[in-house]
């Protein structure tokens, strides 16, 4: 097999590698801490702006995070707000976070798509290149090189004007403008106020950068360990 074959798969690799790492920290920065969610509320006093209490709130977070993993089928909890015990979700609510839930496990899907066509090219590599690994490991580290230029530029963008990239994202993925809620009416919206998203991303983007600096890190233990051997 010819060397640029080699060279896209390898390619190939590093790509579905990164896409994995960065689908695996959104649901690990979504699920794995939800004490997270509640120094959240805190910081944003989310308890005065519903008058409800943390538990009532909570229980509302795990609910909510368990239908956009399509554990629940109804959105839809009742619990004291403002005094009265209501449904803490409107119908705009269940409308948004069903293409939310959509997005959420079409990319799940997609991981475990990444997953397969990642292994595969893997044993393609194995049995038709010796030293496979060497290849692979300088060639993902030249990816995720190029990764991280466009990665920090686009952090820059982010920071600098969060608003304005929050609107585009969801501009981006929903074809209608039921994801704007007014936060006198609606409930969801006061337990989840923008800075609570800039705090989720930066939460996701620490976690998917610890992840690919590992992944860098054994690329580099690995060509230096097959040197010596060598």
């Amino acid at each position: 097999m010819k060397r640029w074959v080699h060279s896209v798969l390898c390619v190939g690799i590093s790509i579905l590698t990164i896409f994995i790492c960065l689908i695996t920290s959104i649901e690990i920065a979504a699920y794995s801490n939800f004490g997270f969610y509640q120094k959240e509320y805190e910081k944003y006093n989310v308890l005065d702006q519903l008058d409800m209490e943390m538990e009532d709130v909570m229980d509302v977070t795990v609910y909510m995070m368990a239908y956009l993993r399509g554990e629940e089928e109804v959105l839809s909890i009742e619990k004291k707000i403002e005094g009265e015990v209501q449904d803490f979700f409107h119908e705009q609510d269940r409308f948004h976070m069903r293409e939310v839930r959509e997005l959420f496990l079409g990319g799940i899907t997609l991981r475990r798509m990444a997953c397969i066509l990642l292994i595969v090219f893997c044993i393609i590599l194995f049995v038709t290149k010796e030293a496979w690994y060497v290849m692979l490991a300088g060639i993902f580290q030249k990816t995720l090189g190029v990764f991280f230029v466009v990665a920090v530029g686009l952090s820059a963008v982010i920071i600098t004007n969060f608003s304005k990239c929050f609107d585009i994202f969801h501009k981006i993925f929903f074809d209608n403008d039921l994801w704007i809620f007014d936060a006198k009416t609606d409930f969801m919206i006061r337990m989840l106020p923008e800075g609570f998203f800039y705090d989720m991303v930066i939460r996701i983007g620490v976690i998917f950068i610890i992840s690919l600096i590992l992944l860098f890190a054994g690329s580099i233990f690995l060509k230096k360990k097959t040197k010596k051997e060598n």
